[in-house]
């Protein structure tokens, strides 16, 4: 791990003088350096890791499991749409970060009213980059953030050289369908479209999360459907089922986490597509 912090009396005076902004415009003032962190959000919890802030996070949802094992002995404050209050004031954290997605607005402002929260609000790649950066200035971790950003930026780069010699200017159309009963995808302004994109994938998907009914699916026409892991855990089983609505799309199941898991875990989500493309 880089050194998280410089000189203590620069970083001490630092947090004196700034009011953090965060991706809402949201506005907090520390005083000092967190010291017990909580995490709302999967990605970010692991990104936190990843920027050698994992010893500053005192709680996370239930579905905060990366990485393992060392995320799996920190306290459990709930879900990302339900955190329990009372857990909450108990672990006496000085900063809680969530993402407006992810978690719901009610429970923010409620646990506003005792606490300082940063959020975040990602809907592609640059606003990404920008969440790690800020969240490496307020953690005073710019040192990690620089080397994470490097690799995830070259890892984007080889895989769009890839992407250009093997579809060229045609970009096959997908469906990427997240919820079943109702059919669910994800549309064109959400961060997985942007991922698609990468991928050199047209998204035929409007909107954020449109529901289809098998009609509807069919009449798309498409040439590739990806099944996420995630939110809904679509199998092997489920692969004959869409097959029986579009005969002649190609079925394919995709790790859910590569491509919704914005910050840390994109350094392995653009080789993760481009071994998943070479596949196709």
């Amino acid at each position: 791990q880089a050194k998280k912090h410089t000189n203590t009396n620069e970083v001490i005076q630092k947090y004196f003088d700034s009011i953090f902004i965060d991706q809402m415009g949201g506005q907090i003032s520390l005083g000092n350096p967190p010291k017990r962190i909580i995490s709302l959000v999967p990605s970010q919890t692991e990104l936190l890791y990843e920027l050698g802030a994992g010893d500053l996070l005192v709680g996370r949802t239930k579905f905060c499991v990366h990485p393992k094992p060392d995320v799996l002995k920190l306290p459990v404050v709930g879900g990302t749409k339900t955190p329990d209050l009372q857990r909450i004031i108990k672990l006496n954290p000085d900063l809680i970060i969530g993402n407006k997605e992810e978690n719901e607005q009610i429970s923010i402002e409620e646990i506003k009213r005792h606490f300082p929260v940063w959020m975040s609000d990602i809907e592609n790649f640059n606003q990404s980059i920008d969440m790690i950066m800020m969240l490496g200035s307020l953690l005073v971790c710019e040192e990690n953030v620089s080397t994470l950003v490097e690799q995830i930026l070259v890892a984007k780069d080889e895989l769009q050289t890839f992407v250009g010699a093997k579809f060229g200017n045609h970009k096959p159309e997908v469906i990427y369908m997240i919820w079943k009963n109702p059919y669910m995808a994800a549309g064109t302004n959400t961060f997985i479209n942007e991922m698609l994109g990468f991928c050199g994938l047209k998204n035929l998907a409007g909107g954020r999360y449109p529901e289809f009914s098998n009609e509807q699916l069919y009449a798309l026409n498409p040439e590739l459907i990806f099944l996420s892991s995630e939110p809904y855990p679509f199998k092997n089983k489920h692969v004959s089922e869409i097959k029986e609505i579009c005969p002649d799309a190609r079925i394919v199941l995709v790790d859910g986490e590569m491509f919704s898991w914005y910050g840390s875990r994109m350094k392995a989500a653009f080789p993760y597509f481009k071994q998943l493309l070479q596949t196709l």
